[in-house]
């Protein structure tokens, strides 16, 4: 967040308020996600403004568990995060397509951590 704000192209940019309905391959249900971030912003290429929804998540939640030959509990509890991850991000791609947005999926990779200097 503090990047946002310290950053020139970001024009606007919210938390948590954009609500995308999804069903959950769990239940079959509806259920809401709500994204991290929606980012308005300048586009350094064309100087076009955007808008994209952000999800950040750890590396490890971005793919699938590896299958193993027998079904354990430590594979199951991997893999049920798995799949309601991939359920939002799909949803959240045809909201983005019918919103003339991006979405972009943000790991640790990708964020260098906040730092913020102690004076001793």
């Amino acid at each position: 967040m503090v990047k946002l704000d310290a950053n020139e192209t970001i024009l606007q940019w919210s938390s948590e308020e954009v609500i995308i309905p999804y069903i959950s391959p769990l239940d079959n249900r509806y259920h809401r996600y709500f994204t991290d971030f929606w980012i308005k912003y300048i586009c350094g290429k064309t100087g076009k403004i955007k808008e994209a929804i952000v999800e950040i998540k750890p590396d490890s939640q971005t793919r699938p568990p590896k299958p193993s030959k027998k079904k354990t509990q430590r594979y199951l509890k991997e893999v049920q995060p798995w799949l309601v991850n991939d359920a939002k991000w799909k949803a959240a791609l045809k909201w983005c397509e019918q919103n003339n947005a991006e979405f972009q999926l943000i790991t640790e990779k990708e964020l260098k951590p906040y730092k913020k200097r102690i004076r001793k």
